[in-house]
């Protein structure tokens, strides 16, 4: 029994050490009253006035009761979506719990610590006992990679608004955020000039027929068979056996001497907004890297290469990665170009130094 007791006031005391608080004007004026209230009280001994006083300090008491009272008990959840993108706003949901039975929260602010992370202040006029509220917020984060546990902040002046009392909350989370995907200056232009030599690289190499198949949603008219669709009644289109070889190879070198890691930073940007932009076409992707060798859509898709570009990092070792198709597109983001020819990429599209052209 006396170790539960002993619990308990433990936990009272980290709770009452967490709690901070600050006078605001309202409680200012409000303890000059009862100071003159006082002074006057023992000055002149006029009961009435110690009935006053006595009102006053109890007003104050109660307010300082009510006001620890709302801020426990509170829990808070972030709900974001699967998939978080680095530098990009993003829709997510809060949800504040009140695990208090029957005691409710009055005027509650939730904000984060981290500014960036949550710049919004959300109001909550009440949350009664034992319930749950939410309200839409947006999360955005500035760099790539895990985020774990981050600060929230309860804060309420109920019920006079004599003192402002918050309480530092750790949310304990774990976020995995993908590199960017939005363009940065010369993306665009970048993307441009590969798809183009893309399809310079396999004009006519698509001449091959291979079967009449139905027309499927989202295709292009042009390979449309308009005798064959007139005897079945349905769009049939042609395919040729080469188009389904296409393949675009990306390779990363991690390898990068010291004091090179923001050149590492913008080509893993590159790496991302190139991948996302080229699988949305229905184009065949392999992503290799020191650690890595994945192929879409056979091995996945395009969440495992930003999940593996999430976490990437320089390396110190060389690893031999060779491009598997002799007849793909290749591009290769490397410092050591000579090491890469070695390893088989000579025809590939180079992306060094200067990753893009300014």
């Amino acid at each position: 029994m006396s170790t539960r007791i002993g619990g308990w006031i433990r936990a009272i005391g980290r709770w009452k050490s967490s709690v901070k608080h600050q006078v605001t004007w309202s409680g200012l004026v409000f303890t000059a009253i009862i100071l003159m209230v006082g002074f006057g009280a023992f000055a002149s001994g006029n009961n009435l006035l110690f009935l006053l006083l006595a009102a006053l300090l109890s007003t104050m008491l109660i307010s300082g009761f009510v006001s620890r009272l709302s801020l426990s008990g509170l829990e808070v959840r972030l709900l974001h979506p699967e998939h978080v993108f680095a530098r990009r706003k993003l829709p997510a949901r809060i949800e504040l719990s009140n695990t208090k039975g029957y005691m409710p929260s009055y005027s509650i602010h939730l904000a984060s610590s981290d500014e960036e992370e949550s710049p919004l202040r959300i109001y909550f006029p009440v949350i009664p006992g034992g319930a749950t509220v939410d309200a839409h917020t947006t999360v955005y984060f500035r760099t790539r990679g895990l985020h774990g546990d981050s600060q929230y902040q309860f804060t309420t002046r109920f019920p006079f608004g004599f003192t402002e009392r918050r309480l530092q909350v750790r949310l304990h989370r774990e976020v995995l955020v993908y590199p960017c995907i939005d363009p940065r200056p010369g993306f665009e232009d970048l993307l441009f000039s590969l798809e183009g030599d893309i399809d310079a690289h396999y004009r006519g190499r698509g001449n091959d027929f291979y079967r009449i198949r139905p027309y499927e949603h989202g295709e292009s008219t042009r390979h449309v068979d308009w005798k064959a669709t007139a005897h079945t009644s349905e769009l049939q289109v042609r395919e040729f056996a080469r188009e389904q070889d296409h393949m675009v190879e990306i390779f990363l070198d991690r390898l990068v001497p010291m004091g090179e890691q923001a050149w590492l930073e913008q080509a893993i940007d590159c790496c991302a907004f190139l991948c996302w932009r080229l699988a949305t076409t229905g184009k065949r992707l392999r992503f290799v890297s020191q650690g890595a060798d994945i192929r879409m859509p056979e091995q996945g898709d395009i969440y495992g290469i930003l999940k593996f570009l999430a976490e990437a990092e320089a390396v110190r070792t060389k690893a031999e990665v060779y491009p598997e198709e002799s007849n793909s597109f290749q591009i290769v983001f490397s410092l050591g170009q000579e090491g890469a020819k070695e390893e088989g990429w000579r025809e590939a599209r180079w992306l060094g130094k200067s990753i893009v052209k300014t």
